[in-house]
């Protein structure tokens, strides 16, 4: 640990050598050694291979952080989280008659081979949000040669345009995935439902081509996201290897398993500003997605006549569910200009709801903060209004997470999961570079 012990020596020496009071010129003298050890590349400092290409450290603390991230954070998989986690799905799963676990969006009269065209040569985009598959296959539906790939090939930034995402960051990334998941299909003489046969329907070999594919875009979750479609949509059958598919890895997988205790790290996670070149993310990712498939291996061992198939089909319940809809700051805390304090599910509520029960009087109402269903007795309030309970899948009804005391018991409510910054891009990290004495750099809005 040769870069932190430096830094710590030197900021140490500079400390020691002013007053008993930190004084003005020392204060300054520490600002520089902390932005020169984290943000500044000196030279000469060596590089690391990233995306395919050769960078430099960026600074000392990345190239610190590169050797020992894993030694700092220390992720463990506990077992006893693990199988309470686990015999929670078995109760959700009886409830529900295993309709928890399944989730069918809409393919907007597409066929088999439509459907595999529209999220093959899409799923690889990151839209946040901008764009679901309906609207997509509306895209598609408009004008089928916008999904061509030698189109796709001969002008990428058209296709770009073309399914709405310009107006989103680091288009010149969206640009390269456009192309190389089409170079992808050129190379095997494929077209995107065929593509499984290439591999002898075997998903495992499928997806380990599509992550390998340098630029294609496709990483670990993107890959096992899209094979979880083909498969649950009924698109590709009779496929070898579909329980090798995790658990999609995404901020609402790892929030859920940092908070259950069934992950665990030594300190809480960094900041993404110190995350550079996203070793953290990518361990956290790794790990995750090792945590679910154990849950997934102890309800199956427990239960082997009624677990689901592969760990990804816990990704409805687990992402869309319990991370988007319950472990989320939907409870409203409001005052009245009467005094009454209440709870409510809904952040566009400007009435004292006590006063229109008791008197018909509607009297303004001010919200003072949020708060997680899981805080107070009253959070089946913003529970029961959740898509999940509206939608009546649960009989009886939900009026909590069911892992509210799990978190209690074995993990932490508070944790937050990691935020990641990209390498490449004009926001990225390939863009922030400053070298010694030079001053300036850092990332971009």
């Amino acid at each position: 640990m040769d870069e932190l012990n430096q830094f710590a020596a030197n900021v140490a020496d500079l400390y020691n050598a002013g007053s008993d009071k930190l004084d003005l010129p020392t204060a300054r003298k520490i600002v520089k050694e902390i932005n020169t050890f984290l943000f500044t590349c000196p030279s000469n400092i060596g590089s690391v291979y990233e995306l395919g290409q050769k960078f430099p450290y960026f600074s000392a603390f990345h190239k610190y952080w590169h050797l020992h991230h894993r030694d700092i954070l220390n992720l463990q998989i506990s077992d006893e989280a693990c199988e309470k986690v686990a015999d929670e799905l078995h109760e959700v799963y009886v409830r529900t008659e295993g309709k928890a676990f399944a989730e069918i969006y809409d393919t907007n009269g597409l066929s088999a081979d439509e459907i595999c065209r529209v999220r093959l040569l899409t799923a690889n985009q990151d839209f946040r949000g901008s764009r679901n598959f309906k609207e997509l296959s509306e895209i598609y539906l408009s004008d089928p040669t916008i999904f061509d790939e030698k189109q796709i090939i001969n002008s990428p930034a058209d296709f770009v345009k073309s399914i709405g995402i310009t107006e989103l960051s680091q288009n010149d990334k969206r640009v390269r995935y456009a192309k190389q998941i089409s170079q992808f299909l050129l190379e095997h003489n494929s077209a995107p439902y065929d593509i499984i046969k290439v591999f002898d329907n075997d998903v495992t070999r499928l997806r380990n081509a599509l992550i390998e594919f340098d630029g294609a875009g496709y990483g670990n979750k993107k890959t096992d996201m899209f094979i979880r479609d083909m498969v649950v949509l009924g698109v590709w059958n009779r496929v070898k290897g579909f329980d090798d598919i995790d658990v999609a890895s995404d901020v609402n997988t790892i929030k859920i398993a940092l908070r259950t205790g069934i992950l665990t790290s030594e300190i809480p996670l960094i900041s993404s500003f110190l995350d550079i070149f996203c070793y953290q993310y990518g361990y956290v990712d790794e790990t995750n997605a090792l945590a679910w498939r154990r849950v997934w291996k102890i309800w199956t061992d427990k239960y082997p006549n009624e677990a689901i198939s592969s760990p990804c089909l816990l990704d409805y319940f687990i992402y869309n569910v319990v991370g988007k809809q319950f472990c989320k700051l939907s409870l409203c805390y409001f005052v009245c200009e009467d005094g009454h304090s209440f709870y409510w599910h809904s952040a566009n509520n400007r009435t004292c709801q006590v006063c229109y029960k008791e008197t018909k009087k509607r009297k303004k109402a001010k919200m003072l903060y949020k708060l997680l269903p899981c805080d107070v007795d009253e959070g089946y309030i913003a529970i029961d209004k959740t898509p999940f309970v509206q939608s009546k899948i649960a009989n009886p009804n939900y009026h909590q997470c069911p892992f509210k005391r799990i978190c209690e018991q074995y993990g932490d409510k508070n944790l937050m999961p990691p935020k990641s910054i990209s390498i490449m891009g004009q926001t990225g990290w390939n863009s922030a570079y400053t070298t010694e004495n030079s001053g300036g750099g850092g990332l971009m809005a």
